[in-house]
């Protein structure tokens, strides 16, 4: 989805002679997906990107999962306390499937080594907390309601500002991570009825180039592990580069809501889609204006997919017992709905102020093992009659 970007120097044309002061040559690399036929950008490097002087496999990344329990819809508090990790190392894992992971990060320490996803696409919504992201395109700087798309294969580090925590809501994929194709013509120009347009996207702010030499870590997923590779140089060590494949950021707050005389289906919140899963963001929006409008949503059966919201801030008007930081799994198979008390209370209200993140899953979601920790157990019969 974003569109042509260039940073840093880079040569009249590709794959062609591009020589430093003292005539040596820059390293070009073409990084891209789907083979050669899908997004792509070329970055030039002081070094070559496939120096290396140590390699080891670090850790197993494999995650166990509960065994089945009862369907049933659950909830997780997420407000724990933040471990000593940093915005990798510090991702705990509650649900996920073969298509993506769901998570969260809670840090105030600066990475020191540099991450590579090389599975699929990242996002990161930043719940709360400012800091930037350092990658081998350029520096992002985040803050609160930020999403942030990360391409497979990127080198980057999260370096919260000082004193300041950081939490995020992490998904993970195996795939890609793009807008609704239904809100792109066929040049990939988003739409005039997007609920978003390209004013709203950023890509890297500024290209630092680090030429200098050491010993450098760059730890890579792949394969279900974690692979320590050690550099002799800088892992950001671009002069320049172009193209189509780089981090983007937009925010929740700049997404539109799409309203109506009635209540609106959920697809209307979207702002992502993935294989197999699709991502919305509910935002402060006027209710249904028909007179006799209902404004909580009615209660449906998601035959075929799994829901999850995370919920970031607001009045939340269709659940109760629900905090900021909260995560809710209403899985396939059985109807969800507005918790008792909440259709009634909703008419003749003008307005809802809420931020909130949905994902859903066309495959079903497991649960992480050792999350009973966070977890309501009351959630499941909170629609019942008292």
């Amino acid at each position: 989805m974003p569109f042509y970007k260039k940073l840093g120097n880079i040569p009249r044309k590709r794959h062609t002679a591009f020589r430093k002061e003292d005539e040596s040559l820059y390293r070009e690399q073409v990084m891209g997906t789907k083979g050669f036929s899908g997004m792509q950008s070329i970055l030039y490097h002081h070094d070559a990107p496939t120096e290396i002087v140590k390699s080891e496999l670090y850790a197993d990344c494999h995650l166990e999962y509960e065994e089945q329990k009862d369907l049933c819809h659950r909830h997780f508090q997420t407000d724990f306390e933040s471990n000593l990790g940093d915005a990798v190392s510090g991702r705990q894992f509650i649900l996920g499937n073969d298509d993506l992971l769901i998570g969260v990060a809670k840090t105030t320490k600066s990475m020191d080594y540099y991450y590579r996803n090389s599975e699929g696409d990242e996002l990161l919504f930043v719940h709360y907390g400012t800091g930037k992201v350092e990658s081998m395109f350029g520096t992002i700087h985040y803050g609160p309601g930020d999403y942030i798309v990360i391409p497979v294969g990127t080198i980057y580090r999260v370096v919260p500002n000082i004193n300041e925590e950081t939490k995020l809501l992490v998904i993970e994929t195996t795939s890609w991570i793009t807008t609704p194709k239904r809100y792109r013509n066929e040049h990939g120009q988003l739409l005039e009825h997007s609920p978003f347009c390209e004013r709203d996207i950023f890509g890297p702010e500024k290209l630092e180039t680090f030429s200098e030499k050491g010993s450098f870590e760059v730890r890579t997923k792949s394969r279900g592990f974690l692979h320590s590779h050690f550099l002799s140089h800088h892992p950001l060590n671009v002069e320049g580069w172009d193209g189509y494949l780089y981090p983007w950021k937009i925010n929740i707050r700049d997404f539109e809501p799409i309203t109506g005389r009635i209540h609106m289906p959920p697809p209307i919140h979207q702002m992502f889609e993935g294989h197999n899963f699709v991502i919305c963001s509910f935002v402060p929006r006027l209710y249904d204006y028909h007179p006799d409008a209902i404004p909580a949503p009615y209660y449906h059966s998601n035959v075929d997919s799994d829901e999850v919201l995370y919920y970031v801030e607001g009045n939340f008007m269709s659940r109760k017992g629900i905090n900021e930081g909260s995560i809710t799994l209403h899985p396939s198979g059985i109807p969800h709905g507005p918790h008792p008390g909440t259709i009634e209370a909703s008419i003749g209200k003008k307005e809802t102020i809420e931020l909130a993140v949905m994902i859903d899953t066309f495959k079903p979601l497991k649960v992480v093992n050792q999350t009973n920790i966070l977890e309501d157990f009351n959630y499941k019969y909170s629609w019942a009659p008292k």
